[in-house]
């Protein structure tokens, strides 16, 4: 008996400490959550207001963060699109998979190295998710393969996805807008094509997203919503850019916070339907960006600033520096992610969505696949801060035919790990080493080559050989 009881004792014990240790207001999450993720097209770290934006107001995207999570300490893994997503899809750094820059027309690719498109086989989230029993479903920006020439592109559903609605930069069912680029996409043909007007798409993107989500609700699903209405050039609604002639005089500035507010008011809209479904609690949301705000040269030529936040940090879209690659980033699920909490500690990236959506969904993740992430899912239920345990590399910018920043202070080396709270860049060649310690010096003023020799040479050490092992 004696033993019995200890025996007993011991079990208890051990699930008590081996179990999350929800917090008073929390409560152990659903089995199989849905899951909704909003991905912005070129939407900067200071472009929502809950991140600092002072010129205009982004209400729902604000609401977002007062009943979740906001981290501060957020990278996307490259500072440009296609490879931004790719480190989504798969939970590697792009570059494993041939993605260096954006896909463009075959020729383009060919000179860079890269593929025309994401290959079939590699790591798949939505595959992951539907071979769990989830409904999928992707709507907006695709630019994973498909446009331009590109006519042998995978559709989105090779990847996992049950219902897809993309635009000119992907095959399948999609959205076009008048331009040349629109115009070879629909010549390529595979779906169903429609042209509309370019604020017309979030609002597309959003019907669809509601009527996937009002047909599945009685089952687990698993969204994309990827808005690019925010990448320039920026078109809103006739006479909506007008409205801020108050705030700015730049009319890049206002065309920029016209679409900005539409968006919001759009998320407004997603996010309003599932809580009037009462899957507010079942669901998770997390929202982010693909890289920095626009850095077009032609801006600088004119003598405007380009539209778009980084909340002060340095470097732009197409920079490593911090302005290129830190992104907003907000999780919401009523009950389970702690409320208005901001957590600026715990160093996260999109490279760990893979394994941490897994986690917490109970859905299996591939057999012999090596996530460059890891599971973050214990930071989102506010267990955080979490320590990181893999550093998070950088690579853009091989060769002087990649876009560049049209400031020269936003130009960044095109390699960067970062490690702790310490982050280096260099050249691939061994040229330009930086060191910054962003806990004192986020906005990377102040290199600390010369007084950090030993940090410097580990890093150093380290980049350079992630590099070599590159394709």
């Amino acid at each position: 008996m004696r033993r019995s009881l200890f025996t007993g004792f011991l079990f208890v014990f051990a699930t008590l400490f081996a179990a999350p240790q929800w917090g008073a207001c929390q409560e152990a999450p659903p089995e199989h959550p849905n899951l909704v993720f909003i991905f912005v097209d070129d939407m900067g770290y200071g472009d929502p207001s809950c991140f600092g934006n002072t010129k205009v107001e982004t209400p729902n995207m604000d609401a977002l963060a007062a009943e979740g999570l906001k981290l501060t300490n957020f990278y996307v893994v490259s500072p440009i699109c296609s490879p931004s997503r790719v480190g989504v899809t798969t939970g590697h750094f792009p570059a494993r998979h041939g993605f260096s820059s954006y896909l463009n027309d075959r020729k383009t690719n060919r000179k860079k190295g890269m593929p025309d498109f994401l290959d079939p086989e590699a790591p798949a989230i939505a595959r992951a998710f539907k071979k769990a029993g989830y409904a999928t479903a992707h709507f907006g920006k695709w630019h994973m393969g498909g446009g331009r020439d590109v006519d042998d592109a995978p559709l989105p559903s090779t990847y996992g996805f049950d219902e897809h609605l993309v635009s000119f930069e992907g095959l399948g069912d999609r959205i076009l807008f008048p331009g040349k680029l629109q115009d070879m996409s629909a010549k390529l043909g595979h779906g169903e094509i429609n042209f509309v007007e370019k604020h017309e798409m979030s609002g597309i993107y959003v019907d669809r997203s509601i009527d996937f989500i009002r047909r599945k609700k009685d089952e687990p699903f698993y969204l994309h919503l990827w808005f690019n209405d925010v990448h320039d050039a920026h078109v809103p609604k006739e006479g909506e850019a007008e409205k801020f002639a108050a705030i700015t005089d730049n009319p890049y500035e206002q065309k920029f916070f016209a679409v900005l507010t539409e968006m919001d008011r759009q998320i407004g809209r997603l996010v309003g339907e599932i809580d009037e479904l009462g899957l507010a609690g079942k669901t998770l949301i997390v929202l982010t960006s693909d890289n920095g705000p626009t850095a077009w040269p032609r801006y600088y030529k004119e003598g405007v600033e380009p539209p778009g936040s980084t909340g002060g940090y340095r470097g732009r879209k197409w920079s490593i520096y911090e302005g290129g690659i830190r992104m907003p980033f907000i999780a919401r699920w009523p009950g389970h992610v702690p409320a208005g909490e901001t957590d600026e500690a715990t160093i996260m990236g999109t490279v760990d969505f893979f394994p941490t959506f897994c986690a917490l969904a109970l859905v299996e993740t591939p057999d012999g696949v090596d996530f460059d992430g890891q599971d973050m899912s214990q930071a989102l239920l506010g267990q955080g801060p979490v320590e990181r345990q893999k550093p998070l590399f950088w690579e853009y910018g091989r060769d002087k035919t990649y876009l560049r920043p049209g400031a020269k202070h936003d130009a960044s080396p095109n390699l960067a790990v970062r490690d702790g709270k310490w982050k280096f860049l260099i050249n691939a060649d061994g040229t330009s080493p930086e060191l910054y310690d962003l806990e004192s010096d986020p906005k990377e003023s102040e290199n600390l080559i010369a007084e950090q020799f030993e940090v410097t040479e580990k890093l150093k050490t380290q980049l350079l050989e992630w590099r070599k092992n590159l394709p």
